[in-house]
């Protein structure tokens, strides 16, 4: 009873607010949208909208089918995409989803070699989402998920692409220069600049301050890694950031790094992915690749 169509109006009417300005994202005439909109709502014998001024509001009905709308057209768009892909030779579409800005970086480092190793996948990234994450796998959004949180579902699979070190970088001449050892006491001392996650995926936070029942001076969002370098540089705070990152990253700005308490503070990074698709062989391959490329080592 409910096409595919009908969901692309709902969705439209919610984005743009007015029938004409719905109407002209769909390159449909106003008439035509409203007979179609009439046609629908004379089938499910409920009303879908309603006018508020000039503008419009979905009904109670409305925003359930809205909530249908976000769950099913971007699974049928990804169909369409793997049918126009076999038809045209190809194995298939990954769409990977990225949950971090680490994993950002990690996976810029991999996805060429992948690409070049699989040519006949296409790859999709999304690394913003409608939900959260896991939530975009378990919808079918997206196929994999890079993500340093391990979270139990009976349905997901995890599989361990890295494990590396967390490390506190800071100015050359900054006070923390010369300290063998960072203490929570010295780094409760300080601004943090962070990547704007909730608190609790910040192990520096859970792993390290808290447990000492210590935070920061002052915990400081940052969207850009850019940026958060360069404040690094110029002593407006501290960061933390994987090893590996900090390295490639921090050559041009004469940063130091030091390890996060006695012990050292360690992070895995993982791939989630639906527990049927592990013998994908496209998946398993990106797997492969992913790890090797930690150690260097080419798949």
């Amino acid at each position: 009873m409910i096409e595919h169509s009908h969901l692309r109006i709902i969705q439209a009417l919610h984005a743009n607010g007015t029938l004409t300005e719905a109407a002209n994202a769909l390159c449909l005439s106003q008439p035509a949208l409203s007979h179609q909109i009439g046609y629908l709502e004379k089938k499910l014998g409920v009303a879908l909208w309603e006018r508020e001024g000039r503008s419009l509001r979905l009904t109670q009905a409305g925003l359930l089918l809205l909530e249908v709308a976000h769950q099913v057209l971007p699974v049928l768009a990804q169909a369409e995409k793997t049918l126009a892909a076999y038809s045209e030779g190809r194995q298939g579409i990954l769409r990977i989803g990225v949950e971090c800005y680490p994993c950002f970086e990690w996976l810029t480092g991999v996805i060429g070699q992948f690409m070049r190793q699989m040519p006949d996948i296409e790859v999709d990234i999304v690394q913003k989402f409608q939900f959260s994450g896991l939530e975009g796998l378990l919808n079918h959004h997206i196929d994999v998920l890079i993500t340093p949180d391990w979270v139990k579902k009976d349905t997901i699979d995890y599989e361990v692409l890295a494990q590396y070190q967390l490390v506190l970088l800071f100015a050359a001449d900054h006070a923390l220069a010369g300290i063998g050892e960072l203490t929570p006491e010295l780094l409760s001392q300080e601004t943090l600049l962070t990547f704007p996650v909730s608190l609790e995926r910040l192990d520096i936070l859970t792993y390290f301050l808290t447990p000492a029942h210590l935070e920061p001076k002052k915990l400081k969002p940052i969207e850009s890694l850019e940026i958060m370098l360069q404040m690094t540089a110029l002593k407006r705070g501290v960061c933390v950031l994987p090893e590996w990152l900090a390295d490639i990253k921090s050559k041009d700005l004469q940063l130091e790094k030091i390890r996060i308490g006695k012990n050292g503070l360690y992070q895995k990074l993982y791939l989630a992915l639906r527990e049927p698709d592990k013998n994908i062989s496209y998946i398993k391959k990106f797997i492969a690749v992913g790890r090797k490329s930690v150690n260097g080592t080419s798949a």
